[in-house]
């Protein structure tokens, strides 16, 4: 395996187990946990999903440095494109909503849900579906 396939493989999985534990894991266990409010919990997601979206920024142009420098075919290219596009489409599109409606409820403000919570998620799916995909192509040679 070329080093930047190597470099590609070892920041695809790290980025993939960011999203697991913080979207799958943390995000929805701290409103469980003893005290903790809603407006406290947001105070929390905000933060650490700011600092997540940052250091997937960074992950992703590792693993698409890591891509182009293993000079292999294009095959793990597209599942990769498809977690940086999730990325790109949660950060510019997505997130302004949440912050918009956590703003309103850190305020003080009711009201149902937002709609766009679903929308992130959807693509944290996508976005774990991609990685996993560059992973496995990675890792088996076919990229």
């Amino acid at each position: 395996m070329h080093a930047g396939s190597a470099v590609a493989v070892a920041a695809t999985f790290v980025w993939l187990g960011m999203v697991v534990a913080i979207s799958f894991v943390e995000a929805p266990l701290k409103f469980r946990a003893p005290g903790v409010t809603l407006q406290v919990g947001l105070g929390i997601g905000r933060l650490v999903f700011r600092a997540l979206n940052a250091a997937e920024a960074v992950l992703a142009v590792v693993v698409i440095a890591g891509l182009v420098l293993g000079r292999g075919s294009t095959g793990a290219g597209w599942p990769a494109g498809v977690a940086v596009a999730a990325l790109v489409l949660q950060v510019l599109a997505v997130r302004p909503a949440l912050a918009r409606r956590s703003q309103q409820v850190l305020a003080g403000a009711d009201g149902p849900r937002s709609r766009a919570h679903l929308g992130y998620v959807g693509l944290e799916v996508v976005k774990v579906i991609g990685l996993a995909g560059t992973g496995v192509l990675l890792l088996g040679g076919f990229a």
